[in-house]
């Protein structure tokens, strides 16, 4: 790389709805337990690995289970267990 080159930088940011709606497909629904996660202590580790970027940054976390597909990777990377799978919609 020479000098005068600027080094390439890639940024990906997911945008809710890139994927589509669920619509009646989604088999398990992700459901947060305030008590566990609270805004102090919070690592947003769900909001940072969603892969459809459906997680409020803001407190109360939300999530739009509009576009929501229940894949559980949220529940699976957050370290207090503050998310569970449910079964259904």
């Amino acid at each position: 790389m020479s000098e005068n080159s600027a080094p390439i930088k890639t940024i990906s940011k997911p945008a809710k709805g890139e994927a589509g709606k669920t619509g009646d497909w989604r088999s398990q629904t992700p459901r947060i337990d305030h008590q566990k996660c609270s805004q102090k202590d919070s690592c947003l580790l769900c909001w940072l690995y969603c892969p459809d970027g459906v997680i409020s940054s803001n407190f109360p976390l939300q999530i739009d289970l509009t576009y929501c597909k229940g894949c559980g990777i949220c529940a699976e990377e957050c370290p207090r267990k503050a998310i569970e799978m449910i079964d259904g919609r």
